[in-house]
């Protein structure tokens, strides 16, 4: 645990200290590991015919822990945004102005935004193709090695935390994007963090064959699927991992797919808080055109914060299985 946060702070203080220059080769660098990791983890789910069989049951397991984690984020976002802006007319009143918003920036920026969707989509398949072919090549039993066996995925996921520490402190922007936040909306993040973690616990209370620190570690990856479900596979199993890879999938599909219709259920903050760790970037797009512009710095702050807190909170929750 404390060498991947070593790996992770590395890359943070390193990217800012060569924040002169934006070395944007570093994403491609993060997406081809992404895509290692997630083969290698297809491999060797295929490579446990048991857990083949167990597919089925693990996907409505995962669906299960998606919606109710997003539902707990986003009842959670409802609560913080009626806080700021006042319950009962005067929330009412800011969603009609917030739904007023939203049809104007989705007149403005509609094709744009639908592109970028359309983008973000097809990355998501093409990690999910990663990881159905390593099943597929795990099932065939073509590899001579039992990569399992071996530490090419843990070295895999040190590039991997070093890589994003890097691109997070390699970007200015992020700094002088959050020091124009509302202090109040600040604590988005946190009730994110908080609606995610109750909702996975009471899962664990409520799944006989889970225990709350392995549903509160799936939940824990916010939609961060390519990292949460390695660093799970790694410290538990490849079972749970696979668990949190689809879960994970999901939640963010969720939010690419319903943003419009959380903004109307939940208001104006619940896209960014089912969003996750994923808010900086993949979904981004959706939550701008459901919510509006102004909403943008917010996004991203949400998503940098999330996203940091991943490695400490899975690893953590591992550590107590």
């Amino acid at each position: 645990m404390l060498i991947l946060f070593g790996f992770l702070f590395g890359g943070v203080i390193a990217g800012y200290l060569l924040r002169r220059w934006r070395l944007i080769w570093t994403g491609k660098v993060t997406m081809a590991l992404i895509w290692l990791l997630l083969f290698l983890l297809g491999v060797e789910v295929g490579c446990n015919r048991m857990l083949i069989r167990s597919l089925p049951t693990l996907g409505a397991e995962a669906l299960l822990v998606a919606v109710m984690c997003a539902s707990g984020s986003c009842l959670m976002a409802m609560l913080l945004w009626r806080l700021v802006n006042g319950a009962g007319k005067a929330g009412r009143a800011a969603g009609e102005a917030a739904a007023g918003d939203q049809d104007r920036t989705e007149a403005s920026s509609a094709e744009g935004t639908a592109k970028a969707r359309t983008g973000a989509l097809k990355d998501s398949l093409i990690i999910i193709a990663f990881f159905i072919s390593g099943i597929l090549l795990g099932i065939s039993e073509i590899i001579p090695v039992d990569l399992s066996g071996t530490d090419i995925a843990m070295y895999a996921l040190y590039a991997l935390i070093l890589s994003v520490g890097f691109s997070v402190g390699n970007n200015p922007d992020i700094i002088g994007g959050f020091r124009r936040l509302d202090p109040r909306l600040a604590l988005l993040p946190l009730m994110t963090i908080l609606g995610t973690l109750m909702a996975s616990a009471l899962l664990g209370l409520l799944l006989p064959h889970r225990t709350v620190p392995e549903t509160m570690a799936v939940g824990s990856g916010f939609a961060y699927y390519s990292l949460s479900s390695v660093l799970i596979t790694e410290y538990v199993g490849a079972g749970l991992g696979t668990v949190a890879l689809i879960s994970n999938i999901v939640r963010e599909f969720i939010t690419l797919v319903t943003a419009p219709l959380l903004v109307r259920w939940f208001g104006p903050l619940a896209p960014i808080s089912c969003g996750g760790a994923t808010t900086m970037d993949v979904t981004l797009p959706s939550i701008i055109q459901a919510s509006g512009e102004k909403y943008t710095v917010l996004s991203m702050f949400h998503g940098f914060v999330v996203d940091f807190s991943v490695p400490f909170l899975v690893t953590f929750f591992c550590s107590l299985r």
